[in-house]
């Protein structure tokens, strides 16, 4: 294990070892929770990267896994240990203010090697603007759900350090990014917003941080599937989904909503305009936003 490790890898490595250990076994995670005495829930937790592992707890679950080779119980030990070292999101200031779907894409986003997202009603959050996202939290305010000046403060500068933790990083992933035609069209927060708004994703598009295309207003069936993000931290079929709404977000890990989700998103991809199109199609419409603005 490199010491450069975040907690988020070592955690993603402890938890890919575990669930193979017990596929291995042929054990399901009901006959493991049964086996020490635990919850089903805690050993899904944990097989999901949801909680970290205490010391205790792993050579429980090693044992009753059949795992004693010593270098392969020291590595995952370790690997435990590394874990549980605290991330920005931690804080205490965060962790009050955020949901528990949020806190989980905040730990995968900082080790996704590649990230796919579909957004049908705005610039997907990591991407926004200051000003951007702080009118989109006003709206929710105001409109959807009470929340205070702290909260609203606190999810703020949220947002705008994941955009540093997913681009800035010296690895960044691969970030796709599927936009419904009308995203261009909706004017969240006013003209000069949007047009502000429009012109950094396109920035982000020059240097490399996104690849763009955009899904035509002939295609609209898709946008019932409603805004998701799957990110891919590294592994084979190690993926796992994001989805949001106004009532909720979830970090999903089921198999079938994970391969259902990816097959969608990669159609999308394939009827969608190329990106040569699509980066002009957002360039227009920057320009009708500045000549709206300058009449």
């Amino acid at each position: 294990m490199s010491s450069g490790d975040s907690p988020a890898v070592a955690r993603r490595r402890l938890r890919l070892a575990l669930r193979r250990s017990r596929e291995a076994h042929e054990l399901t995670q009901g006959q493991v929770a049964e086996a020490l005495d635990w919850s089903l829930s805690k050993v899904q937790r944990i097989e999901s990267g949801e909680v970290t592992v205490s010391s205790t707890d792993l050579r429980a679950l090693l044992q009753t896994l059949g795992v004693t080779d010593r270098d392969t119980v020291d590595q995952l030990a370790q690997d435990a240990r590394t874990s549980r070292r605290r991330g920005w999101w931690d804080q205490s200031d965060y962790r009050s203010q955020l949901t528990n779907g949020m806190l989980q894409l905040l730990q995968f986003e900082s080790q996704a090697t590649a990230i796919r997202c579909f957004s049908s009603t705005m610039i997907p959050g990591v991407l926004q603007t200051r000003e951007h996202a702080d009118t989109v939290f006003e709206f929710w305010n105001r409109d959807l759900a009470e929340m205070s000046d702290e909260q609203r403060a606190v999810r703020l500068e949220v947002r705008m350090r994941r955009h540093s933790q997913v681009f800035d990083r010296p690895d960044p992933p691969e970030y796709l990014l599927v936009l419904d035609q009308s995203v261009l069209h909706r004017e969240v927060g006013g003209p000069e917003m949007m047009y502000e708004q429009l012109r950094q994703l396109l920035a982000y598009i020059a240097v490399g941080k996104v690849v763009l295309r955009i899904l035509p207003f002939t295609k609209g069936s898709f946008v019932m599937l409603g805004p998701f993000v799957i990110l891919d931290l590294g592994a084979d079929d190690d993926l796992v989904l994001y989805r949001e709404s106004w009532l909720k977000d979830e970090v999903v890990h089921a198999p079938e909503a994970l391969h259902r989700h990816r097959w969608m998103f990669d159609e999308m991809w394939r009827v969608s305009y190329p990106e040569e199109k699509s980066v002009l199609l957002v360039e227009a419409r920057v320009a009708a936003l500045k000549a709206a603005i300058d009449r």
